[in-house]
């Protein structure tokens, strides 16, 4: 009995071991079926490969077709105001036709403002039978402002042309629109800006015209001194009495040549005037991404809205045109290269923009309306979206929120399935469960999260690694006149290396479903986007609602889609489904990638930074192909295989990096139609250095030559076998800089001799009961002078005559003033205070300072040298040389 009774105490044991082993398999077989089931579209065909590249490709194509349609300056066929452009083109013909047009020239200061005069004294005698009113002013401001803590802008005796509309019973609150009708040297400025002084003209012919008088006035401001860094709007806005009567102002400039005028600048604050714009304007065209970009100092650019925003303290609308900026400022910049739609479009605008801020109740007191920032983008240019900044912060975090629940909801999807698949089961072993679940979602989460992230620091290394080899190969800026060569290399390697990673992963990942994988990593993809909208929303940028339509929409579309996926997989029917999902934040997002190459590739093209622009143009396409691939990674774990993806991509670097290394894409062209020049700088320079006693020490003459670009003299020297790397020269730290950058190729040359040579002189010299010297200096000399100060050891500036303020200690010592004049003007005066060093510092040979000034005769017969003629004509036609006469003159004291 006792035997008997051990074995069935043994068989009971047993059998509850295989109980609880039974038990165990069958919730690991629940679970199973939990994970089949809910991804039951788990297909083992999956996706044919030549589907999903036909699908990608066609709905990337699609879009970008929108986009290129979308930034046409189209209108409608029947002008829904009275904007006549033809008038304003005829306008625009006959200011270019003037010529460049520089601060102080005759063609600037005399024929301009006549031309201006006599237009503005016809729309004057119109007037006189209508509700309003015309007053003309001229205003010839002097004065200096700071352009950072040790530069200075001087200007003297400039020209301001001011009309004040205003209703015949008068106003008093005003308008101002602004424009610039100065050029830079060599250029006729079409685009930069005469252009908008063409459609301001019209826009205050219309405005005379109309029947019903406006309510409040408008200042049409006609600016004589833009390019030499804003002088005549900080004249006005400072100086000019009809400045107290402002409350608002609307800026027109030029980035590039024709197309779409860009709302890039509103407020500060001031909401109301965007949604003046988003209500007024006709054909709308604005981004607030445009706004943060520019206000984060990434241009290197400024406008006259800076004056008016810091100096005024009024809020403004900026506006500027951005296409085609590989011919701003040069010679190429004509009026037939700026269409008709452009300039109807742009004066619609302007017009009905005016006409409703004239008439509105927020221009009488703006002030009571400055709180907040708005959020505004457009979409294809037909509708502008507009909202406030605080309800923008509501939206971005309800979507996170939002997302957060979605991702919360995929851990716990366990609960449901649990309860019915094993009902048996107590609770603690359904929670042990679904924990396990939610744990392995969470750590397959993080797993390809990590992934995710890394493959995007392998593209952009690989990436670096071919702009690497192209800077070494000597063939940087290939892709300046052929833009799509830089998004044939760079982008198929990015992309290349994206897909194989992702292939490799898939490969590895075989226990994992393909489906599992697939809507593991858009999980991943918009756990990532949701982080990029909190952070920028936390960080009080508006640009946040990118982000957040990169999660809005693909949400939506996965929830709406998930029914289907789970029933019938992956099918054809899905993936166009998903796509037109996706559609509406990647047109937006392929509008900004496209408008933000519009705008940097030129300025890539003119910027003389040592580090190869090759990194850049590189990390845009590799940004842009990361944000893009960003929801496709989907794909390429829905299909089958990606081996002849790979290889056209691998054939179409393999064959770019071929093409590029030969040497087959110049980047510069002289095509008429498409002119891709490059910029430089040539100054027929004679420089003398003077010691401390006042006698001449040394002199040289030559061409200083700036290259505006990273190239350098690279393809100019086979054309011009003198203008090599052996004539290359740097400043030196002890000598105030004489060019425009701090590297330069000097060529000797003859002596120069203006008719009018600079006149420099030491009026005084006194010491101040402070224990300072006082040194006072007259100038007389061309209208563009520049003066620089160089502190010797020990020494400091303790006063100037150029600001109200005592300057700011420089490490370096360096000091630069930057001064322009009309005509009639009278000697330039100004004087330092400097403490002098102690006595152990004092060196008796070097002096207190190193005074430099450096005269450039930029206009007239004194501004060109047969030499320098002769010079230029040897240059490619390839090649714009901005050129004048210079001369340096050093003194030390």
């Amino acid at each position: 009995m006792q035997i008997r009774e051990r074995d069935s105490t043994g068989r009971r044991n047993r059998d509850q071991q295989n109980q609880q082993q039974w038990d165990s398999r069958d919730e690991e077989a629940a679970l199973n079926m939990l994970w089949s089931r809910k991804r039951k579209p788990e297909m083992r065909t999956g996706l044919v490969e030549s589907s999903v590249v036909i699908l990608l490709l066609g709905f990337v194509c699609l879009l970008w077709t929108l986009v290129l349609i979308s930034v046409q300056p189209l209108i409608s066929s029947s002008s829904p105001g009275h904007f006549n452009a033809l008038r304003a083109r005829k306008h625009l013909e006959q200011i270019t036709s003037i010529g460049p047009r520089t601060v102080g020239s005759t063609e600037n200061e005399i024929t301009t403002v006549n031309y201006l005069l006599d237009q503005i004294e016809q729309i004057q005698s119109e007037s006189k039978t209508g509700p309003h009113f015309i007053t003309v002013d001229i205003q010839r401001p002097t004065g200096c402002f700071r352009i950072d803590s040790f530069n200075i802008s001087c200007y003297d005796r400039i020209t301001n042309i001011a009309v004040k509309l205003q209703p015949k019973t008068g106003a008093q609150h005003f308008m101002l629109a602004n424009c610039h009708f100065d050029s830079v040297p060599n250029s006729p400025g079409a685009s930069d800006d005469a252009v908008s002084c063409s459609v301001m003209l019209e826009v205050l012919h219309s405005l005379v015209n109309l029947s019903m008088p406006l309510k409040h006035g408008v200042i049409f401001l006609f600016n004589g001194a833009e390019e030499t860094n804003l002088q005549a709007s900080h004249g006005f806005i400072t100086q000019h009495p009809w400045a107290q009567q402002v409350r608002a102002f609307v800026n027109l400039e030029a980035a590039g040549v024709g197309g779409k005028e860009l709302v890039f600048q509103t407020g500060p604050e001031n909401p109301w005037l965007v949604q003046a714009y988003a209500r007024a304007a006709i054909y709308p065209f604005a981004s607030v991404v445009g706004q943060e970009i520019f206000q984060s100092r990434l241009i290197p650019s400024d406008t006259d809205f800076r004056i008016f925003r810091d100096f005024g303290n009024i809020p403004g609308i900026d506006l500027a045109f951005i296409e085609n900026g590989f011919i701003y400022h040069t010679k190429y910049d004509t009026p037939e290269r700026i269409h008709t739609n452009s300039i109807q479009r742009t004066g619609d605008n302007i017009l009905s923009l005016l006409k409703h801020l004239v008439m509105s109740e927020e221009l009488a007191d703006s002030s009571k309306y400055r709180s907040g920032n708005m959020v505004f983008f457009d979409m294809l240019g037909v509708m502008l979206v507009v909202y406030p900044a605080h309800v923008g912060t509501i939206i971005n975090y309800l979507v996170a929120i939002a997302t957060m629940i979605y991702l919360g909801t995929k851990c716990m999807l366990t609960r449901r399935v649990d309860q019915i698949f094993l009902p048996s089961c107590d609770m603690s072993v359904l929670t042990r469960n679904m924990l396990c679940a939610a744990g392995r979602y969470i750590c397959e989460l993080v797993c390809a999260t990590f992934m995710l992230i890394l493959s995007w620091i392998f593209t952009l290394l690989a990436v670096m690694f071919v702009a690497l080899l192209v800077k070494l190969t000597g063939h940087s800026m290939f892709w300046y006149s052929h833009f799509y060569t830089a998004i044939s290399l760079y982008g198929s390697v990015a992309v290349g290396i994206i897909v194989l990673i992702h292939t490799l992963a898939k490969t590895r990942c075989r226990s994992t479903g393909r489906m599992d994988l697939a809507e593991l990593f858009f999980d991943v993809n918009l756990l990532l986007w949701c982080c990029v909208l909190l952070f920028l929303t936390s960080c009080g940028w508006c640009s946040a609602y990118v982000p957040m339509m990169m999660v809005v929409f693909p949400l939506i579309t996965k929830l709406l889609l998930s029914k289907h996926f789970r029933a019938r997989g992956a099918t054809l029917l899905y993936s166009v489904l998903y796509l037109m999902g996706l559609a509406v934040p990647y047109i937006h997002i392929m509008f900004l990638i496209r408008v933000i190459f519009e705008v940097f590739t030129p300025i890539l093209g003119r910027n003389s930074s040592e580090t190869s622009p090759d990194f850049t143009m590189a990390l845009l396409v590799t940004m842009a192909t990361i944000i893009l691939s960003s929801y496709f990674i989907h794909f390429i774990y829905l299909s089958r295989s990606t081996k002849w993806t790979l290889a056209v991509l691998g054939s179409v670097f393999t064959l770019m990096l071929f093409l590029v290394c030969c040497g087959l894409f110049f980047p510069y062209s002289a095509d008429p139609s498409s002119p891709r020049p490059k910029r430089l700088f040539v100054q027929h320079i004679t420089r003398r250095f003077h010691s401390l006693n006042g006698s001449l020490q040394s002199s040289d003459s030559g061409f200083c030559i700036n290259s505006q670009d990273y190239t350098g003299m690279q393809h100019i020297t086979p054309h011009i076998p003198q203008i090599n790397d052996n004539i290359c020269t740097r400043c030196q730290d002890q000598l105030p800089y004489y060019g425009f950058t701090s590297k330069s190729w000097y060529l000797p040359a003859p002596e120069v001799s203006p008719k009018a040579p600079l006149e420099f002189q030491l009026l005084s010299r006194q010491e101040t009961e402070r224990g300072t010297i006082k040194m006072t200096f007259e100038v007389k000399g061309p209208s563009h002078m520049s003066l620089f100060l160089h502190l010797h050891t020990g020494a400091s500036l303790s006063g100037w005559s150029f600001s109200g303020r005592t300057p700011g200690s420089n490490l370096s010592g360096m000091y630069f003033i930057f001064y322009t004049h009309g005509l009639d003007a009278a000697a330039w005066n100004f004087w330092f205070e400097i403490q002098p060093p102690k006595s152990s510092d004092a060196s008796p040979d070097e002096g207190l300072i190193s005074l430099a000034i450096s005269a450039h005769y930029i206009s007239g017969s004194d501004g060109r040298s047969e030499q320098l003629e002769s010079l230029l004509k040897r240059f490619p036609t390839w090649v714009f040389p901005a050129s004048w006469i210079s001369t340096y003159h050093m003194y030390r004291y």
